[in-house]
C-alpha cells in the first residue's frame, strides 16, 4: 500500500514522535530557544536602548522647541523694531511734508513780494524814463524855441538896426567899459 501513495505522488510521512499543534518536540525546542532569546534581548538590552532612544527624540524635540521659542522672539523683536522704524518713518514722513508745506508757502509768498518788488521798480524805471523822455523832449522844444527866438531876434535887430546903429551901440558899449562899476 505504501507503494500505491508513492505512486500516486503523495509524499509519505514519517512521525517519529507526538506533536503538538503541528509540532514536534524539535520545533518546541526552536520555539522555546527563541522566546528565550527575545526575553533575555528584551531585558537586557531593549529597554535600555528604548529608553535611550526615547530620550534622545526627546532631547531633539526639546532643543528644536527652545530653537523655535527663541526663533520667535526674534521674530517678535524684529516685527516690534519694524513697527517702531515705522511708526517713526511715517511721523518723520508727517513731518517732512509739513516742513516742505511751509517751505512752499514761504517761498510762494516770498515769490508774491518779490514779483510786487519787481513790478513797483520796473514801474518806477517806465515813470523815470517817460520823465527823462518829458524832460528830453521840453529841452529840445525849449533849444528849438529859443533858436527860433534867436533867429527872430536877429532878423528883428538886423532890420531895425542897420551899420549906423550897430556903430553907435558899440561906441556906448566901449565908453562904459573904460568906467569902473
Amino acid at each position: 500500500m505504501t507503494g500505491a501513495i508513492l505512486a500516486a505522488g503523495h509524499a509519505a510521512v514519517d512521525h517519529h514522535g507526538p506533536t503538538l499543534l503541528g509540532l514536534s518536540a524539535e520545533g518546541w525546542v526552536y520555539v522555546g530557544l527563541t522566546i528565550f532569546f527575545l526575553i533575555a534581548i528584551f531585558y537586557a538590552k531593549a529597554p535600555q536602548m528604548i529608553a535611550k532612544a526615547l530620550d534622545a527624540r526627546i532631547a531633539t524635540i526639546r532643543a528644536q522647541l527652545d530653537e523655535a521659542a527663541t526663533l520667535r522672539a526674534e521674530a517678535e523683536a524684529m516685527l516690534a523694531d519694524a513697527k517702531a522704524r515705522s511708526a517713526a518713518s511715517a511721523g518723520d514722513a508727517a513731518a517732512i511734508v509739513a516742513q516742505a508745506e511751509a517751505e512752499a508757502k514761504a517761498m510762494l509768498a516770498k515769490a508774491e513780494a518779490d514779483a510786487r518788488e519787481l513790478v513797483a521798480r520796473r514801474t518806477k524805471m517806465a515813470e523815470d524814463k517817460i520823465a527823462a523822455a518829458g524832460r528830453s523832449a521840453l529841452a529840445d522844444v525849449r533849444a528849438v524855441a529859443a533858436q527860433a527866438a534867436a533867429n527872430a531876434a536877429g532878423a528883428i535887430i538886423a532890420d531895425q538896426h542897420g551899420a549906423n546903429a550897430d556903430r553907435a551901440l558899440v561906441d556906448r558899449t566901449i565908453a562904459g567899459l573904460s568906467r569902473p562899476n
